[in-house]
């Protein structure tokens, strides 16, 4: 894209098009939405988005990924759960934390009551391309100053419709690149969950009617607290199955990385602080690459595991 249309892009959040996928990006407001022939792939929430009627401001977030559709038109995230107001669709934030002499929780925005104790908040927008953004995120502890920065965040985000290997496919591409705001680390004791975190549809709510599968071959039970490739989480909007694959990129920290399979609803987490302590770093980049791949029907492993197979590659 040549700049003077970028920029009349961020300017103006007019449509960008993309003609060979017929995909658009359109900037509305605080949130960019992304499709393809009239139909939703996904929007990136940028500045807090309205609350539910009733639910406290407190939990106002933005900085994330939700709603998320399949092919078809299909529901697949969640946001602001009457279980977990803080969830949203998909995030990436760090739960057990210290920083100095203070322990900020970036996942649990706004559970301690009435004021934020620590939250990521969308920054700038960088960058609107024909099917993708760059942007920027910090992650701020207000425990003992307000909006003390404690990292800076990039999002490179990339958005598709394909058929891979016959079937049609939403596909979403985000690398997350975290660094030290200024000369002290975070550090990141071992904890069972923190790092990018995906909420499925309300609709899966009930114990029973979520699904979840890894690339070693487990299901929601038996894949808590493991190791994978990849995972899917899925289940049936409107009567029929759909879901989303996680992908895990063979460059990322602790990879395979350790999975949180929550459960009591439908949540998951990629989350390196399960292999114990660890620390981001002045200087040294934390960068975690993903993709999502959004389709229609139930998992086929044998399918996930080749689509990962060309992704690693």
């Amino acid at each position: 894209m040549k700049a003077p249309l970028l920029l009349c892009l961020l300017a103006t959040g007019l449509c960008a098009h993309l003609s060979a996928a017929d995909i658009t990006a359109e900037k509305t407001g605080t949130v960019i939405h992304f499709a393809v022939d009239g139909k939703t792939i996904c929007d990136y929430q940028m500045e807090p988005g309205k609350v539910p009627e009733g639910v406290d401001a407190v939990f106002a977030h933005g900085a994330h990924l939700h709603p998320i559709y399949s092919p078809s038109g299909k529901l697949v995230t969640g946001n602001h759960p009457e279980d977990h107001r803080w969830h949203r669709g998909v995030w990436m934030a760090w739960t057990k934390t210290e920083f100095g002499d203070s322990h900020p929780d970036f996942w649990n925005m706004g559970k301690v009551g009435e004021k934020l104790a620590a939250e990521v908040r969308f920054e700038k927008l960088v960058q609107l391309t024909q099917n993708g953004f760059v942007s920027q995120h910090v992650f701020l502890d207000h425990s003992h100053a307000r909006d003390e920065k404690v990292l800076n965040e990039t999002w490179e985000v990339a958005v598709s419709q394909k058929t891979l290997d016959g079937t049609k496919t939403n596909v979403i591409d985000l690398t997350s690149t975290q660094t030290c705001a200024g000369e002290r680390p975070l550090k990141l004791p071992k904890y069972h969950y923190g790092g990018l975190g995906v909420r499925g549809n309300l609709a899966w709510n009930p114990v029973e009617a979520v699904t979840m599968l890894t690339s070693e071959g487990h299901d929601r039970k038996a894949g808590d607290s493991t190791k994978a490739k990849w995972v899917h989480i899925g289940g049936e909007v409107d009567g029929a199955p759909t879901g989303m694959a996680i992908l895990i990129h063979p460059s990322n920290f602790r990879f395979p990385q350790p999975l949180r399979l929550n459960p009591k609803n439908p949540q998951l987490c990629i989350a390196p602080s399960q292999d114990g302590d660890w620390a981001i770093e002045p200087g040294k980049p934390y960068v975690s690459k993903y993709r999502l791949l959004i389709f229609d029907g139930k998992p086929d492993a044998k399918w996930i595991d080749a689509q990962w197979q060309a992704y690693a590659k």
